[in-house]
């Protein structure tokens, strides 16, 4: 069975720095997976390497069977892929609302609109905070507002960095069930976390990486059962 998104060994570097080592895996339509490890482990450059911010020096990324290393970021994102940045990356001059209309902007009036309506839905919160800028929201209503940003482009894939860092547990808790509703209506996402707790409750499968390399991969449940690996490299 084709895979939706396929990493297959890729190495990538910073500069002569080798940062992360013949990493792989796979996401299937519709399902949740999690990369998880410590600060450092090497999970956000694996997502970069995803989405064309750093080029692998070996290895294959395919997503829907196409082979993406070497496009331009702005052509993968087209083929399907919103982003959540760790730094979350909002216009902190703009209001909540001009945020979310400059993710569509090529969309008619009426869809933009449409979107929009949708989004307040999912992040009622947002709704009370349309005319607000950026800049002045809490940590957790920046991360709300960046996912729904991401969301306006109408992704196949999300890619989440860090969803939960700094955050509140009951903002953490709040996020918890978007996702779930996110989950629901068959999105694919692949997330990256310190907070293990958190990303298992909500995926399917589970990979942690170490020191730049993949050191288990498996079901969630698997990965509860081993607390060895829940202990050595996630502090859980």
């Amino acid at each position: 069975m084709k895979m939706f998104l396929e990493v297959l060994s890729i190495n990538t570097y910073y500069n002569v720095f080798q940062a992360i080592f013949d990493v792989s895996l796979n996401l299937e339509k519709g399902e949740v997976v999690c990369l998880l490890g410590r600060n450092g482990a090497g999970k956000t450059t694996t997502l970069n390497s995803v989405v064309g911010l750093l080029k692998p020096r070996s290895g294959s990324i395919k997503l829907k069977g196409e082979e993406i290393i070497g496009k331009e970021p702005y052509k993968i994102a087209r083929m399907g892929i919103g982003v959540v940045p760790e730094n979350r990356l909002i216009f902190s001059d703009l209001t909540v609302r001009e945020n979310l209309d400059l993710a569509c902007r090529k969309m008619g009036k009426k869809h933009r609109h449409e979107k929009i309506d949708a989004i307040y839905d999912l992040f009622p919160r947002l709704e009370h905070l349309s005319s607000r800028a950026g800049g002045y929201l809490s940590g957790g209503e920046q991360q709300m507002l960046a996912i729904a940003r991401s969301l306006m482009t109408d992704p196949e894939l999300l890619l989440l960095d860090e969803l939960t860092i700094g955050l509140a547990p009951i903002v953490v808790q709040s996020f918890k069930e978007q996702l779930k509703k996110l989950r629901a209506a068959n999105f694919s996402i692949l997330l990256t976390e310190q907070n293990a707790l958190f990303a298992l409750d909500i995926s399917d499968r589970a990979y942690v990486i170490d020191k730049g390399s993949i050191v288990f991969e498996g079901t969630v449940e698997h990965l509860r059962n081993h607390e060895d690996i829940m202990r050595e490299y996630l502090g859980v």
